[in-house]
């Protein structure tokens, strides 16, 4: 046998082990025993290994509890009476992990790794109107003397067909059981392997969580971004403790006022701003505080400061806005009329955007919209279709001038659009606002603290200066400070 031919200007390509590779990995490893449960796709996950050979190696059962009622007096009933839930996965992974242990005994089976892992899915409908959902799940063990770890995701579905829906979930559900084995050491590459043999448009994950004593460093929200980051979502939220949320259940026919900014950090301005647009808003008709959430968006082409992204910058800027009690998304939207897109695909609910008169210019700048074939009016209709209204905040210009909605400058061929929506009252002033703070600006804040500047602290909401110098956000340093001051 000759050696492999190399060519100069070869890369270094990694190799993709295939999903009967996979499957029969683990199925040869005879450490590793587990249960599969999976609810509404067919047993899609448990069948690759079947196939792949040495299967009873490392399945100890494989179920399918399709009927409701079976299903409940397996895994009890939900309060909701919803199915494909969280709270469900949860209960089916705790419950077919108690069995093992309860069946198995441990002086029998003393290097065993056991493992559930379980799928409850809805696919495409009849009608095709709804693609479908799920929540996917893995609760193992890598010692077998260790608590469990569990890695839980939920998923969306791109195909139209539920036989192609089925194969998809199939291999995320192999290439999940591998990951969770084979790259727990590496939870970044281990999201990047779960679309192994898989393609963006078949599927996306909206949702990841990591936990147990293999993940006891991770920070799921900088996993979050990683979701965003390699384009297997548009946008992931969480909530102020700082836990990722599903979109789709936190904005289920809410009332929705969003906030975008850079938020580097987050100061007077902002609070301001949220606290006086969200009055209004309140005021509005059809708007309850019980049914209305605040929602701070951060957009990925604001993370991009040097066209990669800063992970520990955006980390301190979600920390902050947490910290404050705030319900934070990071989107790929850059324009504002696919965040309302967005929300609309939740809620049917009213919905304000509270922002600065240079952001409102901004919008009414055409080079954003060239790519859409109906230009700004398409967008400008995709933004203000229903009963969303923007909510403006004044801003001081270079001369000292007030600007709001009635001298703002947009350029003189948007000028007939600006009015005919700020006459149809989708434009409004805040006019409550505290005069002492226009000011205040985050670039101008964020380059003081990295000079070691002092005077900053107070433009910010209280605490929040404390927060920045224990944790040394934002590159602040005590050193600078102290050699600025002497």
């Amino acid at each position: 046998m000759g050696t492999e031919i190399k060519l100069k200007g070869d890369r270094v390509i990694e190799q993709i082990p295939s999903i009967k590779d996979k499957a029969l990995r683990i199925n040869l490893n005879e450490n590793i025993y587990g249960t599969f449960a999976e609810i509404g796709a067919g047993q899609e996950t448990v069948r690759h290994f079947f196939r792949s050979g040495g299967s009873s190696g490392t399945i100890a059962k494989a179920m399918s509890a399709y009927d409701k009622d079976f299903s409940d007096a397996v895994y009890g009933v939900e309060s909701d009476g919803r199915y494909v839930t969280e709270e469900r996965l949860k209960k089916m992974l705790t419950h077919e992990g108690q069995i093992i242990e309860e069946r198995l005994s441990r002086e029998k089976h003393p290097t065993k790794l056991f493992f559930s892992y379980a799928n409850t899915v809805a696919t495409i409908d009849f009608a095709k109107q709804f693609k479908g959902h799920g929540w996917v799940g893995i609760r193992y063990q890598i010692e077998p003397d260790e608590a469990y770890n569990e890695i839980i995701l939920h998923i969306r579905f791109k195909e139209t067909d539920a036989r192609l829906q089925q194969e998809t979930l199939g291999i995320l559900g192999v290439n999940l059981i591998y990951g969770a084995f084979y790259k727990y050491n590496d939870p970044k590459r281990l999201l990047r392997y779960l679309y192994d043999h898989l393609d963006k448009d078949q599927l996306e994950i909206d949702t990841i969580n990591f936990s147990g004593p293999r993940f006891a460093d991770v920070d799921n929200r900088l996993i979050s971004l990683q979701l965003v980051k390699n384009g297997m979502t548009d946008a992931v939220m969480f909530n102020p403790e700082g836990k990722n949320i599903l979109p789709a259940a936190i904005l289920y026919k809410k009332n929705l006022l969003a906030l975008r900014g850079s938020f580097r950090p987050v100061t007077n301005v902002n609070m301001d701003m949220y606290e006086k647009s969200l009055e209004m808003f309140l005021k509005e008709n059809k708007v309850e505080k019980s049914n209305t959430l605040v929602i701070f968006e951060i957009t990925l082409s604001n993370l991009r400061s040097d066209g990669e992204i800063d992970e520990r910058d955006f980390m301190d800027r979600a920390e902050l806005l947490c910290s404050l009690g705030q319900t934070v998304m990071i989107s790929n939207f850059q324009e504002y009329y696919k965040v309302v897109e967005y929300f609309a695909n939740y809620t049917k609910a009213r919905m304000g955007l509270a922002m600065g008169v240079n952001n409102l210019v901004d919008i009414f700048d055409e080079k954003y919209y060239r790519h859409l074939s109906g230009g700004i009016l398409e967008a400008f209709g995709k933004l203000f279709y229903r009963d969303m209204k923007v909510f403006l905040y004044p801003m001081l210009d270079e001369e000292g001038v007030l600007m709001n909605s009635n001298n703002l400058k947009v350029h003189p061929r948007m000028k007939e659009l600006y009015k005919f929506f700020k006459f149809n009252g989708k434009v409004v002033d805040i006019e409550d606002y505290d005069p002492n703070i226009l000011s205040v600006f985050s670039r101008e804040v964020l380059k003081m603290i990295n000079q070691g500047k002092s005077g900053w602290e107070p433009m910010l909401p209280s605490g929040i200066s404390e927060l920045i110098k224990e944790h040394h956000l934002f590159g602040y340093h005590p050193q600078k400070e102290l050699e600025q001051n002497t």
